[in-house]
């Protein structure tokens, strides 16, 4: 699990690209301080696991369905990425709870600057926008942000000049696709409200309960 906080921006050294699979090597500082081989770190928002570390940074592998989902693909050497680890236990949870498994992408159609802060607005898939809701939380490439503002076709966050400063989200222009997660309570939520299989074929009915004196 992951906070949305982001710890650093790293570089793409180097991609080594397969038929549907790819592996990123990624420049790096602060996350390497006690990042061990087979720990994850988010990446954009996309949970991937270290295969290997260096003095410098590590590499992760991508397999085909993350590159599917994700903006993972677009990434070219000299990219800037951003980083967080697992949030250790007892460590403090300054964003939100971040699974680090995007449910999808969007692209960015304005950016508008308001003062200090910077307006971004998203559009993405209805499917995806009906867990976004006004004033909950949303991962835009791995950064935990509050949505502002929410329609039929896209939502809107407003960033302080510090994220904007240590993300890449500072650096987006219009056009550009992001990776989202939404917030992963309101998915389980609606999975648990949907009628479950057994109970559409069970045999209990308000007849039957009647019958045997309940």
């Amino acid at each position: 699990m992951f906070t949305g906080i982001v710890e650093e921006m790293g570089t793409i050294r180097s991609i080594a690209r397969g038929a549907h699979s790819a592996v990123l090597s990624i420049r790096a500082a602060r996350v390497l301080s006690d990042l061990a081989i087979g720990d994850s770190v988010c990446v954009n928002g996309v949970c991937l696991t270290a295969t290997t570390t260096d003095s410098e940074g590590f590499t992760a592998d991508v397999m085909h369905e993350t590159l599917n989902r994700s903006s993972l693909g677009t990434l070219v050497p000299g990219s800037a990425v951003n980083l967080e680890r697992a949030i250790p236990v007892g460590g403090r949870f300054g964003g939100h709870i971040v699974s680090g498994h995007i449910d999808g992408t969007g692209v960015i159609t304005a950016l508008r600057r308001d003062d200090n802060a910077i307006w971004v607005t998203v559009q993405a898939d209805s499917a995806l926008l009906r867990y976004v809701v006004e004033k909950g939380s949303i991962t835009i490439d791995g950064i935990s942000l509050t949505v502002a503002t929410v329609d039929a076709r896209s939502f809107a966050v407003s960033l302080i000049p510090h994220t904007a400063d240590v993300t890449i989200l500072g650096k987006k222009r219009v056009g550009d696709v992001v990776n989202l997660e939404t917030d992963i309570i309101g998915k389980y939520v609606e999975k648990l409200l949907q009628p479950r299989e057994e109970a559409k074929t069970s045999n209990l009915s308000l007849a039957f309960l009647e019958e045997h004196g309940f």
